[in-house]
């Protein structure tokens, strides 16, 4: 026990000052001067409207007058809207259908892509095309191909061997499938490039061993192309999910969510929360359901990444 009267000693640690100085010439702050811009530039245009979302979710507003507090109001409001679970069933149709149809697409355009020795960057060129073409143009264009009429191009070839004309947008049981043949030709090219640059690391050992085995082509690509391309498709799944649930620009522009609401997905939903009025609409219960919507994509890439590790690392 010390002494009455004894000063009593606090233990120093010179070790954190070393560690800071050790930082400081190791270039730790250049790095953080670097970071700086970035940081800050994050913070204003992420952060801070971020933010601002979160508190405009809890609020009564059409940013003409002025707010009003209403706590969690806005998510019940949603969540009591018959036509959010309409919404929900059609960005879940419309996802299901874009991983049948729009995710093997782009992969088998990039293996028979990369089996042509020939003219392969023209055909690269080709597919990239599509995702040159601004949105609204491609939309346009397809509502051409689309017309219900007969003399509509896709109605033409139909007519060519026989059939009658198809309501391709009109028609109920085939709308959404008509915006998700849309969007794949829209998107599809970014992944064929992605899947082509991949491929390139593949070894082509690898293809060689295959052969000498006897392997045919569908062989070699279930034992040697998806294998080493898996890390890319766990990726590319999970970007495919996430950009199927926003779909806003197909129902928006090609349907307006019709008919009957069969094409109305979430973020056509939020659109009309807050611009289905001349003059401002009800932007509290659309931030509401755009953070609701963030917090499940967050949540589900979570837990994908999660599930998916060990599979994307082995």
């Amino acid at each position: 026990m010390p002494q009455r009267g004894a000063s009593v000693r606090v233990p120093h640690h010179p070790s954190r000052h070393r560690g800071l100085r050790a930082w400081m010439r190791g270039g730790g702050l250049s790095a953080l001067l670097f970071l700086m811009p970035m940081l800050v530039v994050f913070t204003v245009f992420s952060w801070i409207p971020i933010g601002q979302t979160v508190l405009m979710s809890l609020q009564q507003t059409n940013l003409v007058t002025d707010p009003v507090f209403v706590g969690f109001d806005n998510f019940r409001t949603v969540l009591k809207d018959p036509l959010l679970w309409t919404a929900v069933r059609n960005t879940l149709w419309f996802a299901f259908l874009a991983l049948i149809i729009g995710y093997p697409a782009p992969l088998v355009l990039a293996v028979l892509m990369n089996e042509v020795r020939k003219l392969r960057g023209l055909y690269s060129a080709l597919a990239y095309l599509p995702v040159v073409v601004p949105p609204v143009v491609a939309v346009l264009l397809w509502k051409f191909f689309y017309d219900a009429g007969p003399h509509g191009m896709f109605n033409t070839v139909l007519g060519w061997f026989g059939f009658e004309p198809v309501s391709w947008l009109q028609d109920a049981s085939i709308a959404m499938v008509s915006l998700v043949v849309e969007a794949t030709w829209a998107a599809a090219g970014g992944t064929v490039i992605i899947y082509l640059a991949a491929l390139t690391r593949v070894p082509p050992e690898l293809y060689e061993a295959a052969e000498l085995d006897g392997a045919s082509v569908w062989r070699k690509v279930w034992h040697v192309t998806l294998p080493q391309l898996r890390g890319v498709l766990l990726i590319t799944f999970i970007l495919q999910i996430v950009g199927t649930a926003q779909v806003f620009l197909e129902p928006f522009l090609f349907t307006g969510g019709g008919p009957a609401n069969q094409t109305t997905t979430i973020l056509l939903l939020i659109y009309n929360y807050a611009f289905a009025t001349s003059l401002g609409g009800d932007y509290g219960a659309a931030t509401a359901l755009s953070l609701m919507l963030a917090v499940v994509l967050a949540v589900l890439s979570a837990l994908y990444f999660r599930l998916t590790r060990s599979w994307s690392t082995s």
